[in-house]
């Protein structure tokens, strides 16, 4: 019974009236007068002020007194507020969203009436005046009115110029007419035809004129309106695939959502059975047997139940009139089982069984109620529709005011259809497939993919005689536009990049492209734009199919799909939802998640053998499949409700659902930006709406606005083992990026060395490293083609290998540092005088950088400290005093490189990490590279390029701080250094520049100034000038103060005698090698000369015994050479004084150097570096526990600032 049940259903509520009181014990107003307990009025009513009645919320300030002392109808407003609705009758006020929401909120309904008038673009009104509609809703071959009124006199509409109009009303291209297929939903088109259709007589409908495709035939579907297509198949056995429910031993498979969903989807309705058991709404009965019936027809004296279980001998002995019977809050049902409380519809039972509470139909089962928005009310729901759209007579759908059109590319042809109306347009022909294609909404202009040409190509759907190219010489596999922003983005699966270039008339360069991702991208397929949000989806179809998220700038790239995902070959984007949808071939499936990845749903039908494009629109899912020749649509939630959409011969590739509301205008902040060339949207969260980008070559101003060319001048050296390689920076522009092979370069062959370990320049001179020696070559002009001259030799060193090196441009001084003597070293050009420099507890020098007009020297190495070894960035002045530790937590810290005037420092670790440092110890960065060893990194035009190496091959970045990195190119060459050089990079001058500085031997600059200093075996006779040590008495050597002579057995003993400490100054470490033999001016000589110029210095050991035994460890014996003495070591032994044992490989002679087992990883980077030999880095638990050795951290600490995305990076920052 649903009178005086607690809810008007009445319009004007009488069926509540004259109800007995909601207290059974209450029976008269004087049983109220005298009750000794207040009355409790239940949920939904309220108790009047003078305590003796209830009425319901809803008649409360409608106008009439329904409490006896009127106090319903006090307290009322008088006036309702601004932006309220008062309802005719009463005073009652209503938000205006609950006003035309489809819910009587008044009791004279006066909210709900005239709603009509309220639709924007009202045309024709229908149902009873109850609904209006828009012109465009009419004869669209769908009911938009109940009465369906909106389809009648259908038959008077014309089509436009060159259309055929079916018997049905369609319109077609009248080129499709009489094509051998039916493009007319009757088949009209295909009717009256003089010619015979131009197919083979078994594909072809016997009794009419219309054309079938082999794989038409048999796929459960009638294309011959007499079904013979279907007849007399013979279906193998179902072999369902991961996401699919067979239906029981049939041949039906069934996508595993539609199992136990209430609907039998299976032929024979075996999905629907063995399920759990329905349990009925609160206001229906649940039968024993499972059925739901009305609870009027519980214990009324009629079986309704299968098995009976709605009657029984409790229905009238334990009854709702039984004393015992509940205080139920809506309805109290006899059943068999007793007195039972039920809720009206809407409602459900609370735990106590008496209390009914709201259901919330938009919180459990959104979509099976609405198909936009749903607004839960009280005890019912009301759907609403997204701006743009109008809700249907089901008071469920939603349809918009214009007709979205499906733009499909069939073969080579170009279809328009209307979704609602089937209005098919044969827009163009092409002479390949179009299998990607995009559109922009307000220019009215369809892009395409043309894979013959290499170009992408445009079509004026108003003129499709207007057309054009937009950019030639690509290879694209899908394309997608940014109507924001006004760019076209394609992705270059080949490659591996995701390409964008700016909307134009005129055709546009390949050139003229802009990488916005081009790394760590492993086949990358489909791409879909999200303007409004400044991101970007992508697929990729590689050894893990993913489907990646960015901003439209390549900044915060993450992860948004990984698992349930085979081989995604096309996106698209619910902008009603939120979702991204996808098609994967392999899996055969259409699959859907939200944007952080999650709800994943996964449609597999038996209809999509092979699909290939996927759009979405409104409620509707499309897709083509170029296995069955076929469009189909259906429901975007459940994969129900299929509908055939076109059905063409030909293979049917990409799709795009065209529509106002699918590209909805937003402001373009690339309006205000006035980028030089092309503006790229940015997602909020880094804080700018968009960026500036330059194409290929070219690179961003400092005002992050102008893009401009690398100067012609500058160039790169790629050092490999015995080949500099030249590269000038022009070919950037020219060749362009993202190269498979090195560039046109200049090819300069080392002369005589093959295992060459570094490089520097000077000019036009190169300083090369290679086993022990640093040689001097001189480069001839790029124009003469001469190719590397020898000029000298600066260095040579016995059983040694220099591990660093930079040369100071103004003195042409070398600052080297080697394995066996670790300190820094200088030894000039001329003359070849050498000194040393920062004596400490170095173990290895892995880089030195030089900044000579500023008088700075910096370098990166591996000391001892505590019994550990650590990794430092240390600089100082260039004559070595001031030294400061300015980092210490890097892994293998390498390749330092001055920047912003000598104020900053730029190095690279083995870990893929790029960090830089004022030179005042303030200002850490980084940012990571990538995950492959960098070998080597330099600086030009404030552009940085690094080397790394990966397996098998060698690739070189850059970046100008402002833009994501990119890469140059890739080759096979093993790299072991790049350097760098512009007309700029060796400018300026300093107190050395003129003369020398005055100084005899070295001059050694500081900041604003210069010191003077002798070469090893002189001594300063004053500010400038150097004369030669004192010799000494037999078996004793000078100090390098001169001021003393003390035997050599105490040189490099542990014990201090010199006062100057010179005697423990630049000792031999454990693996010890020599200069060679220095003669007194200090130059250093090859081991093989047999005579000296002077002997001044010079002592020999009378006793040749006692020499081999003390000198030479008596592990050799004592040569004199002039009057110079040294050890010719015995086989197995080697050293200045045969002390150590001879290894089988120099891979010894450097791993030698490390005390602890941690440096192997420094030792094992610098042979790598120096000696061109592949390194498979692995980052395992024993490199791990490597690192815990060496006292370093795998973590940056909190004072250090970290940048995650190389696309968000600005490694030149600094750069000002």
């Amino acid at each position: 019974m649903q009178v005086c049940d607690g809810q008007a259903q009445c319009p004007d509520g009488s069926d509540e009236k004259h109800c007995q009181s909601p207290n059974p014990t209450a029976t008269s107003s004087d049983e109220l007068s005298t009750r000794s307990t207040p009355l409790k009025c239940r949920n939904g009513f309220k108790l009047c002020d003078n305590g003796l009645e209830c009425v319901m919320y809803s008649h409360l300030c409608d106008g009439e007194k329904d409490c006896k002392d009127g106090s319903d109808e006090e307290g009322c407003a008088i006036q309702c507020k601004a932006g309220e609705f008062q309802c005719s009758h009463g005073k009652k006020c209503l938000p205006q969203e609950r006003v035309c929401d489809g819910q009587n909120d008044c009791l004279d309904r006066s909210d709900e009436t005239d709603c009509s008038v309220m639709i924007e673009g009202c045309h024709q009104r229908c149902d009873n005046n109850t609904r209006c509609i828009p012109k465009s809703f009419l004869c669209d071959g769908e009911r938009d009115c109940a009465d369906g009124s909106d389809e009648e006199n259908c038959g008077l509409v014309s089509c436009a110029d060159h259309q055929y109009r079916c018997v049905s009303g369609q319109c077609v291209s009248e080129a499709l007419r009489c094509d051998g297929y039916a493009d007319c939903s009757d088949g009209s088109d295909e009717l009256h035809c003089s010619r015979p259709p131009r197919c083979l007589t078994q594909l072809r409908c016997p009794h009419t004129h219309e054309c079938l495709q082999k794989e038409w035939l048999c796929d459960g579907e009638d294309d011959c309106q007499d079904g013979s297509d279907e007849k007399n198949c013979n279906a193998p056995p179902a072999k369902c695939l991961k996401f699919q429910w067979q239906c029981g031993d049939s041949i039906q498979c069934v996508p595993l959502s539609w199992r136990c969903d209430g609907r039998k989807d299976c032929y024979n309705g075996i999905d629907e059975e063995k399920c759990s058991q329905k349990i009925c709404p609160s206001h229906l009965y649940q039968c024993g047997s499972g059925e739901c019936v009305d609870t009027n027809l519980v214990c009324n004296g009629v079986t309704n139940c299968a098995d009976g279980s709605d009657e029984g001998v409790n229905c009238v002995q334990h009854s709702c009139s039984s004393p015992s019977a509940p205080l139920c809050d809506h309805s109290c049902v006899s059943t068999p089982y007793g007195p039972k409380c039920y809720c009206a519809a809407g409602f459900r039972l609370m735990s106590r069984a008496t209390h009914c509470v709201d259901i919330d139909e938009c919180t459990t089962t959104p979509h099976a109620v609405c198909n936009h928005i749903c607004r839960n009310t009280r005890g019912s729901y009301s759907c609403h529709c997204h701006l743009g759209f109008y809700l249907e007579p089901d008071n469920k759908s939603c349809k918009t005011k214009d007709e979205p059109l499906l733009l499909a590319s069939v073969q080579s042809d170009l279809f328009l259809l209307g979704v609602h109306s089937g209005t098919l347009r044969l827009l163009t022909s092409t002479s390949r497939p179009a299998f990607s294609l995009d559109y922009h909404w307000v220019q009215q202009r369809i892009y395409w993919l043309s894979t013959d040409y290499q170009s992408i190509r445009w079509v004026d759907m108003r003129n499709p005689d207007k057309r054009g190219n937009l950019v030639k010489g690509v290879k694209s596999d899908f394309i997608a536009v940014d109507w924001v922003g006004k760019n076209l983005y394609w992705v270059d699966g080949l490659v591996g990049q995701i390409l964008a270039v700016k909307l134009s008339n005129a055709t546009v360069r390949s050139q003229d492209c802009t990488v916005v991702l081009g790394e760590d991208l492993e086949q990358p397929s489909s791409l879909v734009l999200l303007p409004h949000k400044g991101l970007m989806l992508w697929s990729e179809i590689g050894s893990t199919p993913q489907i990646k998220q960015s901003g439209m700038d390549g900044s915060e790239r993450k992860v948004v799909v990984s698992h349930s995902l085979s081989w995604p070959v096309s996106l698209a984007y619910d902008l009603l939802d939120n979702r991204v949808y996808w098609a994967d071939e392999k899996l055969r499936c259409i699959g859907s998640a939200s944007l952080d990845g999650g709800n994943i749903k996964i449609i597999q039908l038996a209809e999509t053998p092979n699909p290939f494009s996927v759009v979405v629109f409104n409620d509707r899912v499309f897709w083509s499949d170029t296995k069955r020749r076929v469009i189909r649509s259906a429901d975007k939630n459940t994969g129900k409700d299929q509908k055939v959409v076109l059905k063409r011969p030909g293979q049917p590739f990409g799709l795009k659902l065209m529509h106002a509301l699918s590209q909805p205008a937003v402001p373009s902040p690339c309006d205000h930006l006035r980028c030089s060339h092309i503006c790229l949207l940015a997602p909020p969260v880094t804080g700018r709406s968009a960026v500036c980008r330059c194409p290929k070559g070219l690179l961003l101003s400092k005002d992050n606005i102008t893009c401009s060319r690398p100067r012609d001048s500058s160039f790169i050296l790629l050092l490999s083992q015995n080949t500099i390689y030249q590269i000038y920076l022009r070919s950037l522009r020219r060749d362009g990026i993202a190269l498979k092979k090195m560039p046109n370069s200049r090819v300069l062959a080392l002369p005589d060395i093959n295992e060459a370990m570094g490089l520097d320049i000077s000019t036009q001179e190169l300083y090369v490293a290679y086993a022990g020696s640093v040689d001097v070559l001189k480069m001839g002009s790029y124009r003469s083609r001469q190719g590397l001259t020898p000029a000298g030799q600066v260095l040579k060193l016995k059983d040694d290998s220099v591990t660093a090196l930079a040369i100071d441009w103004v003195t042409s001084n070398l600052y080297w540092s080697s394995s066996s003597r670790p300190n820094i070293h200088v030894t000039s050009r001329n003359g070849g005088y050498t000194t040393s420099l920062l004596q400490g507890s170095l173990t290895l020098a892995t880089s030195i950088a030089l900044h000579p007009s500023s008088g700075r020297l910096c370098y990166t190495a591996v000391v001892m400290a505590g019994g550990k070894s650590l990794t430092e960035v240390v600089c100082a002045w260039m004559d070595g005093r001031n030294k400061a530790v300015l980092w210490g937590k890097s892994r293998v810290p390498n390749s330092l490189v001055f920047v912003n005037n000598g104020t900053r420092i730029y190095w690279a670790d083995t870990d893929g990490v790029i960090s830089s440092i004022g030179v005042d110890g303030l200002g850490y960065k980084q940012f990571k590279a990538g995950p492959d060893l960098i070998m080597s990194l330099t600086i030009t035009e404030n552009i940085l390029f690094w080397v790394t190496q990966g397996k098998d091959v060698t690739k070189l970045w850059f970046s100008d701080g402002l833009q994501p990195k990119q890469l140059w190119f890739e080759t096979k060459t093993s790299v072991v250094e790049i350097r760098a050089h512009s007309n700029d990079t060796q400018s300026g001058s300093n107190s050395c520049s003129k003369n020398n500085g005055g100084c005899v031997h070295l001059c050694l600059a500081y900041p604003g100034g210069r010191i003077c200093k002798c070469g090893r075996g002189f001594y300063t006779l004053n500010v400038t000038s150097c004369a030669p040590i004192t010799s000494c008495a037999p078996g004793e050597e000078s100090c390098f103060d001169r001021s003393q002579c003390i035997s050599r057995s105490k040189f490099c003993d542990g014990q201090v005698d010199c006062l100057d400490q010179s005697d423990e100054q630049d000792c031999p470490t454990s693996n010890t090698a020599s200069f060679g033999t220095e003669d007194t001016d200090g130059h250093p000589l090859d081991s093989s000369s047999s005579t000296s110029n002077t002997d001044k210095n010079s002592v020999s050991f009378q006793d040749s015994a006692s020499c081999d035994l003390q000198r030479c460890s008596s592990h050799g014996n004592c040569i004199v050479e002039g009057k110079f003495t040294r050890c010719q070591c015995l086989s197995g032994y080697k050293g200045e004084f045969c002390q150590e044992e001879e290894r089988q490989s120099h891979v010894g002679v450097i791993l030698g150097v490390f005390c602890l087992i941690a440096v192997l990883i420094v030792a094992g980077f610098i042979f790598t570096k120096r000696r061109g030999w592949e390194l498979i880095r692995s980052r395992s638990a024993d490199k791990e526990n490597l690192m815990a050795n060496m006292g370093l951290s795998s973590d940056v600490e909190s004072d250090s600032e970290e940048v995650d995305s190389p696309a968000d990076v600005n490694p030149l920052a600094q750069l000002d």
